[in-house]
């Protein structure tokens, strides 16, 4: 019977010792003098390394070069308790086989520290890094928790449409799908390309958001998520934005705005906790290499609950604060990342939950509250990262809601189907959107959201 493959994870918690294993890897290094050997490697399982001890007199020098940085190797040895400092286990190897070698000179991944700017530009490379295989198993656990909070809740997962015909955000920065000639597109009479000549018969984008087929599906399923990809043509270099991303967006039934914060908070709760108590070492990796204060910003998010006041009550905080912001702030503007973290870090030092914001700011959809002036929108705002979550009570009056589009120029050709909801068994409910990039961010205390995903689209970057 063949030896089964232990991860280095498996083996740096086994207390079964003095026993054969198998373990299989890439070499992170390898030092030693004419009389021993020793190869560190990494499998990914977790951001430790297993050390291998070669004795000599079993790997003559030559039966070792091809073992240098990168190299992916099979090593079957002894696992026993370390003479070393550092490790609690390591394995006494009584055979080593190259799987895939590695020009250990031209290896771009040294001991030396990298930049992560440079790492960007060898995003196939990175993942094998400490800092880009905690980011990733973070991730992980982050979209696992997030199926889990779900699932718990009693909440079914919908998948909502990638290729759409409308512009959830009416913000108009999207990107076409066609199969038109980009040369001599079919035109029509009056010059303007025409599109009923499409795939799709129609003009067609990236999505922006699954929002409103989500609140089709609330209608019937009462308590809905999405989870997937979407894309904004925005030509923004910051560190907060890309242009391909994936969104949390769950909407309820019969939710309104109260329920659709204490929700929020719950959530994102739930998130940082199942974070801190399945990716400690990382977590700590990342605390004491990039953001000292990250263990200490997370636990203050499980630890707090929201602070919730309208923007009304914020305008005149920062129109009152001691601080001078780059932006200035008035009835009406919309408030800035310096302005959101002033209300977290400085006045209340807890996160905030935004509500009721002027409705010429905030999307169609949203319900509109007595007064007139403003809408039922919630904010989550957090340290470090200013919003996190935007979301809304949804406006189910017909009427209304007709309104609105009417007076933000969105046309209802294209969303006869989103009216229809209002116009057969309308009933109140909410959601919201969380940017998963964002909620990884976050939690991992990187400082630039391209370094939260694997393979980053931003303004003249589809690299990979």
């Amino acid at each position: 019977m063949s030896l089964k493959r232990s991860t280095v994870k498996e083996l740096l918690a086994s207390q079964d010792l003095d026993r054969e294993v198998l373990v299989k890897g890439w070499v992170r290094s390898r030092r030693g003098n004419k009389y021993v050997q020793f190869i560190i490697v990494n499998d990914g399982s977790t951001i430790h390394t297993i050390q291998a001890v070669a004795a000599a007199e079993n790997f003559p020098e030559e039966t070792l070069k091809d073992v240098g940085n990168g190299a992916a190797v099979a090593i079957r040895g002894t696992l026993v308790a370390s003479q070393g400092k550092g490790q609690a286990v390591e394995i006494q190897a009584t055979e080593v086989t190259v799987l895939g070698a590695a020009d250990a000179e031209a290896y771009p991944l040294q001991k030396k520290a990298t930049s992560l700017e440079h790492l960007r530009d060898i995003a196939h490379l990175r993942p094998r890094t400490n800092t880009f295989g905690a980011v990733l198993r973070v991730r992980h656990a982050l979209a696992f928790a997030v199926h889990q909070y779900f699932n718990d809740h009693g909440f079914y997962y919908v998948h909502t449409p990638i290729i759409t015909g409308s512009d959830a955000e009416g913000a108009g920065q999207m990107f076409r799908v066609t199969t038109l000639s980009a040369d001599k597109p079919p035109l029509a009479d009056d010059g303007s390309v025409d599109y009923t000549q499409d795939f799709f018969g129609k003009q067609t984008n990236l999505t922006v958001s699954g929002q409103l087929e989500g609140e089709l599906a609330a209608m019937a399923l009462g308590s809905i998520y999405t989870f997937g990809p979407t894309f904004r043509a925005e030509n923004s270099n910051t560190a907060r934005h890309l242009a391909e991303f994936w969104m949390i967006e769950p909407e309820v039934a019969f939710n309104e705005l109260e329920e659709n914060m204490d929700l929020a908070e719950d959530f994102l709760q739930s998130l940082v906790k199942y974070a801190l108590a399945n990716c400690a070492d990382d977590l700590q990796f990342l605390n004491d290499q990039y953001d000292k204060e990250l263990l200490g910003r997370l636990n203050f998010v499980v630890d707090n609950a929201f602070q919730r006041l309208t923007y009304t009550e914020a305008v005149e905080i920062l129109k009152s604060a001691k601080q001078k912001f780059e932006f200035p702030v008035d009835w009406g503007t919309d408030l800035q990342s310096e302005h959101e973290r002033y209300l977290v870090e400085k006045h209340f030092k807890k996160p905030v939950i935004l509500t009721n914001y002027p409705k010429e700011i905030k999307a169609f959809y949203m319900k509109l509250d007595d007064d007139g002036r403003t809408v039922q929108a919630m904010d989550v705002l957090f340290p470090g990262i200013g919003e996190i979550i935007g979301g809304s009570a949804r406006e189910a009056d017909l009427h209304k809601l007709e309104t609105r589009m009417a007076e933000m120029h969105v046309p209802t050709e294209d969303l006869e189907w989103y009216l229809d909801t209002r116009r057969f068994g309308s009933a109140p409910h909410a959601g919201f959107g969380l940017g998963f990039e964002r909620l990884v961010l976050f939690v991992t205390g990187m400082s630039n959201i391209r370094d939260v995903i694997p393979f980053p689209r931003y303004p003249k970057n589809a690299a990979f």
